[in-house]
């Protein structure tokens, strides 16, 4: 028998109209068996983690989603022991209910594990089993859970009482740059790669024409080459510059694709806070 593929993500169309009626930006997905207090039974759920909160859908397919968890008073989270042949088991402690999530596989089940506790301690769980690939997507995570949260109070509380605006003029705020992306100059990446090649290799930067992208990456074979690439805005989409372009929905998009084409040796550079960049001597008046 032939092994089970993964779940494909969702459509385009649809994930677009899951981010216009959540307002927050997607973490990570996939199948569930759902067991909450009000349920007798496991419900089998298309899942989201949105910010600090999962949705759930009757299918990958449904742009409505039927139940949500809102789980950032995380009290904690327990596995359990099961039966079932290469399936986890997941107990989510909150302060009005337990929660019980059942993954397909094993694997599956560290993923949600450190997702969660990603998001909902603010911190990459230290002792979880997952790939190097799987740790930097968690430490991305991260930067991105704190900007979000850090943004959402920047909003002033008068403006939460007027008359809601659409979903679009909050999309910069709601879904934020990669955290590899960096206000600097070609020449300024460059340094910044090569002066410091534990902290990544890989930097999404503001193109020369204010109005594009350009990816500038590191690489070590027989001595270390410095590339740059460009990502060019195509409407709602963007598309690399290659021999074969590749077009793609988003800039997190940009950066999950060359990483996946090289297995992992491209990785994202991430300065832990914007002081620590400019004590290296680069002038950079803001990051995203």
């Amino acid at each position: 028998m032939m092994a089970k593929k993964p779940p494909k993500p969702a459509p385009r169309k649809i994930f677009q109209e899951r981010l216009k009626i959540t307002a927050l930006p997607l973490y990570f997905e996939g199948f569930l068996l759902v067991k909450r207090s009000e349920y007798q039974e496991y419900k089998h759920y298309w899942t989201e983690l949105r910010g600090t909160t999962l949705f759930f859908y009757t299918d990958k397919k449904s742009t409505i989603y039927v139940d949500k968890l809102d789980i950032i008073d995380l009290t904690c989270l327990t596995d359990q022991n099961s039966t079932e042949k290469n399936c986890a088991k997941i107990t989510l402690v909150l302060p009005k209910e337990e929660v019980q999530l059942k993954t397909e596989n094993v694997e599956s089940g560290e993923e949600w594990r450190g997702f969660i506790l990603t998001v909902t301690e603010l911190s990459v769980p230290l002792h979880v089993s997952l790939l190097p690939g799987q740790i930097i997507r968690l430490h991305e995570v991260l930067e991105r859970e704190k900007k979000r949260r850090i943004e959402t109070e920047r909003i002033p509380s008068s403006s939460m009482e007027k008359e809601k605006e659409p979903i679009e003029d909050y999309v910069d705020v709601l879904n934020p740059m990669p955290a590899c992306f960096y206000t600097v100059s070609r020449k300024e990446a460059t340094e910044m790669l090569e002066k410091n090649p534990s902290l990544g290799n890989m930097i999404l930067r503001p193109g020369s024409d204010s109005r594009n992208y350009s990816i500038t990456i590191r690489q070590e074979i027989d001595m270390p080459r410095i590339k740059h690439y460009k990502v060019m805005s195509v409407g709602n989409n963007y598309t690399i510059e290659l021999e074969k372009p590749v077009t793609l929905p988003n800039l997190f998009s940009v950066i999950d694709y060359f990483m996946k084409e090289t297995r992992g040796n491209l990785r994202p550079f991430i300065y832990s806070t914007d002081e620590t960049l400019e004590s290296e001597g680069f002038p950079v008046t803001s990051l995203k």
